[in-house]
């Protein structure tokens, strides 16, 4: 890890473990990008800018030049890293360099989530200050190298030196220019039940844009996007990859100019982020996330999860062993009572089951999604001894006890909208959009902020609450403040994030002991921001575990199976009405936070046998899962068999989790081959007891029997011999 400054050549050499990229300032001050890409001694490579020099073209050197400040008004006509009206009601804004600082360690980002340090050695930071001459506006572009983890952090906090109001319209918080057009983008594209799927296309010679405006993340979207070269594949080329730290509306996207440089960028979405830049004001961009792999993407991939893991998530749970739970919603429903949950419960302790999790319906009069969202009162009607009788003798069981929330949203029919109708996002005048019969609490307000943290606050007080699974079950329309001045409603989507963000920081700092669960109608804000606060995010409603094989396969592109909650459901599935095995449906939620979502009365002795033997399979290997490294070995995009591993951080244990969807006749066994075995190693398959070198399960592979029929699975745990 190192930053170096050279003054003869003006030039800036960030370096990683395998990475390189190295930034320029112009004679005219302008800060250029000469390259991102594997690592490189320290040379003068302003050579490199002869590639987009001379000629006879038509655009202007802002167009053609690899600039990374870039700005819209002076000749460049893509995506800008700053955009920003002036009181004279123009956008020009021209960044030049005025300084530069380099750090050790990594300075927070004002009330947004961000990658930390546990000490000043884990990372360096170099500041560049930018300046507009005209309207005073800096900006303190932040590059941070982690020691160890081999990425590159970036954001930017912009300030209003000057004497007149800006009103900013566009802020990215990476824009990386890169030559050369011949680059494919892997995005991941999806929907409510089906998040996250793998979408690879060419790049061409067109914009494309992935992105966000629906106030969240988002199913459709996911604030991630990599380039890579059209022969890069899981284990080999290259791979060039953006993560957004942010939990609201985003964009994405590349540019291609007609000169062979692309660009590549994430940011805040422009269409629903505007802010006014008052005198004296600041204004701090989103963290985001930059990886390169020259070692294909599974590389990539696992240089997020470490860095997550260990970076990004914090507290007790960061590294504890995450319980094993059964949810009892799929289960019951809204139907339930205290003798109903207790049942489950103890059916839960029977099979070894750590964690029990009440959801929906608890609270208010909720016996139906139409009423008392915001009224976090118990319903005594269902749980007569309350709260705090129920997870006491659930606790009394040997379980722990956890609870859902929904706090971003109201109920029209609660008591708390009645008492405060303007409390929702809206319009004054428009009609208030309803989406699952329910609004969206503004949090840009400070007093909708404090009523949020008092209200969960008070009942996780009030019980022995271990688990908290938090919801938010809809989109944002009419995403308003009806309290800000008009000049300023534009704002109310990146307030609200920030709200959110406090209101999290305030309750998880409170309630160390508990382990948090984000939740968005299951993977609908599956983002880097939540993962600071709550370690874990609900993958998605849909829990068919044929359709789970390409959820958390593309999941895990920039996400650890650490932070993916995967259960075991009832068959026939309630989302797709799929029918499997009790062993199928656990060998895939095997591979995230282990838990069941069902009702285990119903089970047949049969399926109750099989889910004791899955919990204590879980337990022999959960650290290995959430602790160790994951590798993709075969797409559930690409074929008829997935298959994916697991390697302890001692490198001891090895987990080898192989699918087979549809059943094939006189079919030959599919041989999987592992991945970072020791080559003379001696590693015993525990289950038959079988030895094999670690070079031939490498090289050789290992030939897989399935059951007969269609949708089968295998999870084959391997020890090393000692």
């Amino acid at each position: 890890m190192s930053i170096l400054y050279d003054a003869k050549t003006s030039i800036f050499h960030l370096s990683g473990t395998g990475f390189s990229y190295c930034l320029k300032i112009s004679p005219e001050g302008q800060l250029l990008n000469l390259y991102w890409g594997a690592r490189l001694p320290q040379a003068d490579l302003s050579y490199l800018l002869q590639s987009f020099e001379g000629g006879a073209s038509f655009d202007m050197e802002e167009y053609r030049m690899p600039i990374e400040s870039v700005s819209r008004g002076s000749g460049f006509f893509g995506a800008p890293l700053v955009q920003a009206v002036n009181g004279q009601g123009d956008d020009l804004t021209q960044l030049r360099y005025v300084s530069h600082e380099i750090l050790s360690g990594k300075p927070a980002l004002a009330g947004l989530p961000a990658v930390y340090t546990e000490s000043d050695g884990e990372a360096q930071t170099l500041i560049i200050k930018m300046r507009d001459a005209l309207t005073g506006l800096t900006a303190n572009l932040q590059y941070t190298v982690m020691e160890g983890y081999d990425v590159l952090t970036r954001s930017m906090v912009l300030k209003n030196e000057g004497q007149g109001d800006l009103l900013l319209t566009g802020t990215q918080s990476a824009n990386v220019p890169m030559y050369g057009d011949d680059y494919e983008l892997i995005h991941l594209h999806g929907g409510w039940a089906r998040e996250r799927s793998v979408q690879r296309v060419p790049v061409g010679k067109a914009s494309i844009r992935v992105q966000s405006l629906r106030g969240a993340s988002s199913h459709e979207q996911n604030p991630f996007v990599a380039l890579v070269k059209p022969d890069t594949t899981e284990f080999a080329g290259e791979a060039w990859a953006m993560n957004l730290v942010y939990s609201g509306s985003f964009q994405a996207g590349t540019d291609v100019n007609n000169r062979a440089l692309t660009r590549l960028f994430i940011g805040l979405n422009p269409e629903t982020n505007r802010w006014l830049l008052a005198s004296g004001d600041t204004f701090t961009t989103p963290e985001a996330v930059l990886v390169y792999s020259n070692q294909g993407l599974n590389a990539m991939s696992r240089k997020y999860h470490a860095l997550y893991r260990s970076r990004l998530c914090r507290g007790k749970w960061r590294d504890a062993p995450r319980p094993v739970l059964i949810n009892n919603w799929e289960g019951t429903y809204f139907d339930f009572n205290e003798e109903k949950i207790l049942e489950i419960a103890r059916r839960a302790k029977e099979i070894e089951v750590e964690l029990f999790v009440l959801d929906d319906g608890w609270f208010g009069k909720r016996d139906q999604d139409n009423c008392s969202l915001g009224d976090w009162v118990v319903d005594r009607r269902k749980l007569p001894d309350g709260i705090d009788g129920l997870a006491k003798k659930i606790n009394e069981m040997g379980l722990k006890f956890g609870l859902w929330f929904e706090p971003e949203m109201v109920s029209p029919n609660s008591d708390l909208y009645r008492a405060h109708p303007d409390w929702c996002l809206h319009v004054e005048g428009r009609k208030r959009s309803e989406a699952r019969q329910q609004l969206i609490l503004d949090l840009s307000r400070k007093e909708v902020q404090d009523y949020i943290i008092e209200a969960v606050s008070a009942v996780l007080r009030s019980a022995p609450i271990s688990y908290v699974k938090w919801d938010m079950n809809r989109n944002m329309t009419e995403a308003f403040n009806c309290t800000l001045p008009a000049g300023r409603k534009m704002e109310t989507q990146h307030r609200y994030m920030l709200g959110l963000y406090r209101v999290l920081e305030e309750i998880v700092s409170a309630f160390p002991e508990v382990l948090f669960e984000s939740c968005s109608g299951g993977g609908g804000r599956f983002d880097a921001g939540l993962l600071y606060y709550m370690p874990q995010t609900w993958t998605s409603d849909d829990t068919d575990p044929v359709e789970r094989l390409k959820i958390q396969y593309g999941t895990s592109m920039a996400y650890p199976p650490s932070a993916m909650g995967a259960h075991v459901s009832a068959s026939p599935n309630h989302q797709t009405g799929r029918m499997t095995s009790m062993r199928m449906r656990g060998e895939v939620a095997i591979g995230g936070n282990f838990g069941f979502e069902l009702d285990l009365s119903k089970l047949s002795p049969e399926d109750l046998e099989t889910a004791k033997a899955l919990v204590r399979e879980v337990k022999a290997i959960r650290q290995t899962v959430q602790q160790g490294t994951f590798t993709r070995l075969l797409s559930p995009f690409e074929g008829n068999c997935t298959a994916w591993q697991f390697m302890s951080a001692d490198r001891e244990q090895a987990v080898l989790c192989a699918y087979k969807r549809l059943a094939e006749p006189d079919a030959a066994l599919q041989r999987f081959t592992l991945r970072d075995l020791e080559e003379e190693a001696l590693y015993r398959d525990q289950e038959s007891g079988a030895v094999y070198p670690g070079g031939v399960l490498m090289h050789a592979g290992l030939p897989v029997k399935f059951d007969r029929g269609d949708y089968q699975s295998r999870v084959i745990r391997f020890e090393k011999v000692k």
